[in-house]
């Protein structure tokens, strides 16, 4: 059944975006079952269309490198820096800093030339200035805790040795193709997820990727059903520390396993965690409070008297006693000092246990 029909007038079904949403990344994890690891030298060499011998042709190259693009991790389409910031100034409480600092130079411009105007200029400055600090000091943060593409190119190689042609030559590692064969020794960074057709004495570090501390061996036998787990897949980024090894690329750019991993993680970067929701919850009875509060002594100045500037001075002075300027710093240098705590703690419990053993 269409919704348009259910529904009446094409509605879309309640939380069909988050839906949508699911499906994508739950493709996308079913996208990382790779059977390369299982099949021989001559399957490779039939599925890709190369040689474990010479490589790739030129033209070839060439033309896989036109029709699958640079192997580079491509930062997901984002919202705009300047909006990002526009929120951290408009967002929550900080609203209520606005109006109350518009009160205060509405005020200043009615009562100019009096004694008392001056205070509240300076309100208004000092009103704005809490704004803006803490705007970008949210602003910092955020990009901080959102720029998830960033971190993964610095684990990028930058050249890779290639055979094409049946010669060996540097490559820029962004011209890297599917069915190329390239060879890495150590100090490298692996240039792309490559299936190992022949290893002698390689190691790799896996930490980057899967967080196994240990060097892991690298050979041409399948060692296990996963391919994450399995000994004749290197990673695109991950660091071979000892000997050499020779493979076929078999995925390039945000197709690597690791390319995959920040799609993912750049996929459910928007989600609201729970002490967010906690947050933007206190925060709304915060501004309802000061609100009420702030409503409640203007109507009472105004019944008994008082001029409406006067009253609407009480108003804004009410809405900002109630808001809590410094909540974002207070809570990220909280979070940052439980983070070290916790840190230490199970550093101590490490060395003094000598850590877990299996």
């Amino acid at each position: 059944m269409r919704w348009g029909s259910a529904a009446g007038g094409g509605q879309r079904p309640p939380k069909a975006k988050g839906k949508r949403k699911e499906e994508r990344l739950e493709d996308m994890k079913k996208e990382m079952d790779v059977d390369d690891h299982k099949l021989d030298v001559a399957e490779l060499e039939a599925k890709y269309g190369t040689s474990s011998t010479k490589g790739l042709s030129a033209a070839v190259a060439a033309e896989r490198l036109l029709r699958d693009g640079p192997n580079e991790l491509r930062p997901p389409r984002g919202t705009p820096e300047c909006v990002k910031f526009g929120r951290q100034l408009a967002g929550g409480l900080q609203c209520l800093m606005w109006v109350a600092a518009a009160i205060c130079l509405i005020a200043y411009g009615v009562q100019e030339g009096r004694g008392t105007a001056a205070d509240n200029l300076y309100l208004a400055i000092a009103l704005i200035a809490v704004v803006v600090v803490t705007g970008c000091f949210g602003y910092y943060q955020e990009f901080k805790s959102t720029n998830i593409i960033a971190s993964f190119k610095g684990l990028v190689p930058q050249q890779a040795t290639v055979i094409r042609d049946g010669e060996k030559a540097q490559l820029n590692a962004a011209e890297i193709v599917v069915g190329d064969l390239v060879e890495i020794k150590g100090g490298d960074r692996v240039p792309a997820d490559i299936r190992v057709i022949a290893a002698q004495g390689c190691k790799v570090d896996n930490s980057s990727l899967t967080g196994e501390s240990e060097p892991q061996s690298r050979s041409p036998e399948c060692s296990h059903e996963s391919p994450l787990e399995t000994r004749n897949i290197a990673f695109f980024s991950t660091m071979c520390l000892e000997g050499t090894a020779v493979g076929l690329v078999i995925n390039t750019g945000d197709r690597t396993i690791i390319g995959r991993i920040a799609s993912l993680a750049s996929g459910v970067e928007n989600e609201k965690t729970p002490i967010a929701i906690e947050i933007e919850h206190f925060v709304d009875i915060i501004a309802g409070l000061a609100i009420f509060f702030g409503a409640t002594f203007f109507v009472v100045a105004m019944v008994i008297g008082y001029p409406f500037l006067r009253a609407m001075v009480f108003f804004m002075a009410i809405v900002v006693a109630y808001v809590p300027e410094g909540l974002l710093a207070t809570v990220t240098v909280s979070w940052g000092a439980v983070c070290g705590v916790l840190g230490g703690i199970m550093g101590s419990y490490w060395v003094s246990y000598g850590g877990l053993e299996d």
